[in-house]
């Protein structure tokens, strides 16, 4: 019923009808509550594997990274979908 859910949320916000291989199997594990680490290479889609779980699931969702641009850039996208997001780095003024 998730992945139903998940599915239908990667094209409603993303415009994907199908995960790129591995997707699936990593949000699968991420929703049934499941520790998981996924790798995939660059360009590999990894922001999908927990950018959809954070849509689905109760809370929020902290994701932590080094890279400043690669933060702005997904937080620009997710907002020009219609998701709120933000994030917090030594960009940003006291």
């Amino acid at each position: 019923m998730m992945m139903e859910q998940a599915r239908q949320h990667l094209k409603k916000y993303f415009g994907y009808d199908q995960f790129r291989s591995g997707q699936d199997a990593i949000i699968e594990q991420v929703l049934n509550g499941r520790n998981t680490a996924g790798v995939m290479p660059t360009g590999g889609g990894k922001s999908i594997c927990y950018q959809i779980p954070a849509l689905l699931l109760p809370g929020v969702t902290l994701v932590i990274s080094p890279l400043i641009s690669l933060m702005k850039d997904q937080v620009d996208a997710l907002e020009q979908n219609g998701i709120d997001a933000t994030f917090l780095n030594s960009s940003i003024s006291g």
